[in-house]
């Protein structure tokens, strides 16, 4: 009975923690969110906890203002246009590549997945110059299109490696049996491996997504007045116009707030993918 009590208190104090955990890192996220509520005269007046003590402060004057801005719209539509076909093709070629790489048999594949994991080590920084060189040359810096082939690349050698090794996991007998009935590497690949892996892949889709949506190096590199996304708009609008708050607090709650609802709706997915092949 003792045992069983110390264990219920024990299980209580932990949940209690982490309930405070969580909260403590919601903080800065529901700062900004209220921060996005207040007029500049009430944010430079005091500080956004003052909404509870007087809630009249909310407003959503500036939204208003932030949809009328068309530097921050603008980036916001070239973010969604460099983040949804960046994490399309890694996780569409990742994973051909993974089968590839798990179960079919050509020469020196071992070689060339030991060079694809060799890439991992491979720094971003390194490349910047070269690649903008190479971007200058085929009339690609500056666009959308090379910010996506840059995140692609530097993408998929992890992909690769993720995917190849939840792929590996699967029963080889599972796939003989597809063989059996006839089915092709193609058809194999859409109808047993893809289902199989939908956590690894879902796994796979939110580090990419996230990477790309948070990333300002390359976007502040390879991007112009035209094509950046909003993390290079806003820390422009900072530069520029330090003082229209009014504008920058709703476009960052913006800018984050995205990625997390998309992690919260498919953190299911992402547990299962990251924990797969731990426990056997």
């Amino acid at each position: 009975m003792t045992a069983w009590l110390l264990a219920k208190v024990n299980s209580g104090l932990v949940r209690v923690f982490l309930l405070l955990v969580g909260l403590f890192w919601l903080v800065p996220t529901i700062g900004l969110l209220l921060s996005s509520l207040r007029s500049p005269t009430d944010m430079s007046a005091s500080g956004w906890w003052e909404v509870f003590a007087r809630p009249s402060q909310l407003t959503w004057e500036n939204y208003r203002n932030l949809l009328q801005n068309g530097d921050i719209t603008g980036s916001l539509v070239n973010t969604v246009l460099i983040t949804v076909p960046a994490t399309v093709l890694v996780v569409a070629i990742g994973s051909l590549a993974g089968y590839a790489f798990a179960w079919m048999e050509f020469p020196g594949r071992d070689w060339w997945f030991l060079g694809v994991v060799g890439l991992l080590v491979v720094p971003v920084q390194v490349a910047l110059i070269p690649i903008a060189e190479l971007f200058g040359r085929l009339g690609l810096f500056g666009s959308i299109l090379g910010v996506i082939l840059f995140h692609v690349g530097f993408g998929l050698p992890f992909a690769v490696f993720l995917l190849r090794n939840f792929f590996a996991e699967i029963p080889r007998e599972l796939l003989e049996a597809a063989r059996l009935d006839g089915a092709g590497e193609l058809r194999l690949f859409a109808r047993v491996v893809l289902p199989l892996g939908g956590p690894a892949i879902a796994s796979l889709a939110i580090f990419q997504f996230l990477w790309v949506w948070n990333d300002m190096l390359v976007a502040l590199v390879f991007t112009d007045a035209d094509s950046q996304p909003i993390t290079v708009a806003l820390q422009t609008q900072v530069r520029q116009f330090g003082n229209n708050i009014d504008v920058l607090a709703p476009g960052a709650f913006i800018s984050m707030v995205i990625p997390l609802a998309v992690f919260f709706v498919f953190q299911r997915q992402f547990v299962t993918g990251v924990m797969a092949g731990a426990v056997k």
